[in-house]
């Protein structure tokens, strides 16, 4: 007489929800939709520079049992198009021709290229609101962050060609709108977490900023914003992107549990 017996797994009905540290890798884009200046034209991020840029972001985040997070970000943006300061004979007649090429010495064309450059960093808070039964540590995410941000023009000179004296060592600083200053971000998106504990642990979200600025230099030069001497202005810039991040989770503990009997 043959017999036989089988195994039968049962799902856990009530699967664990994390508590974790969780580092993450992301790039963006962003573009800036307004901004307002004292009066002076030329005075904002979309006045200044060709869009959108590209941004590159380190972030940790504690992610607690609730849902509830703690966040702080890095980001590093600059333009997609390697030479995307605009109207650059205008502002500097005295360094760029009408074409926009540089004035070496000797009257030759100098290889320069000016682009925009800017960082930041917000401590922030994050929820998720759960919409999937069988993973409670994936959903929408809701993040509010703000902080600390810079943005200057960065001039990149070949000195192969003819050197541009202008903006060589110091003297690139009269003319680099650095500028200091508070931005705040909302950020609304999708968090998944595998259950299995692969690699495919990703976010993705839509991320709206207010950034206001003042510049950081005694000097600047910008014959189209008028200024021969300290910039006094202030500057509110608004930008909006989407950001896709890769997460690496600290936990050795998986989500959901299978027992078999």
């Amino acid at each position: 007489m043959l017999a036989s017996t089988g195994t039968m797994a049962q799902e856990k009905l009530s699967p664990d929800t994390l508590e974790c540290h969780m580092v993450g890798f992301s790039v963006g884009v962003m573009t800036p939709f307004s901004g307002s200046s004292t009066g002076l034209p030329g005075g904002t991020m979309l006045d200044l520079y060709e869009s959108p840029y590209l941004d590159f972001n380190i972030d940790w985040a504690y992610k607690f049992a609730d849902g509830w997070m703690a966040t702080f970000d890095a980001d590093l943006w600059f333009g997609m198009y390697s030479n995307n300061l605009k109207d650059r004979s205008i502002r500097y007649p005295h360094v760029f021709n009408f074409e926009g090429d540089a004035i070496g010495w000797g009257g030759y064309s100098g290889n320069v290229s000016a682009y925009n450059r800017g960082l930041s960093m917000k401590p922030g808070v994050g929820y998720i609101i759960r919409v999937l039964p069988k993973n409670p540590n994936s959903g929408i995410l809701l993040k509010l962050s703000g902080g600390w941000m810079m943005q200057k023009t960065v001039y990149s000179q070949e000195y192969t060609e003819a050197p541009v004296a202008q903006l060589n060592g110091d003297y690139k600083k009269l003319y680099d709108h650095l500028r200091n200053g508070v931005i705040l971000t909302e950020s609304v998106g999708f968090i998944y977490m595998s259950n299995y504990q692969t690699y495919i642990n990703l976010k993705i979200n839509f991320e709206l900023s207010q950034c206001w600025t003042w510049s950081s230099r005694p000097y600047q030069i910008d014959n189209l914003m008028g200024l021969n001497g300290k910039d006094k202005g202030s500057y509110f810039d608004l930008m909006g992107g989407v950001r896709i991040t890769w997460m690496f989770p600290f936990t050795g503990k998986t989500t959901y549990d299978y027992y078999y009997y």
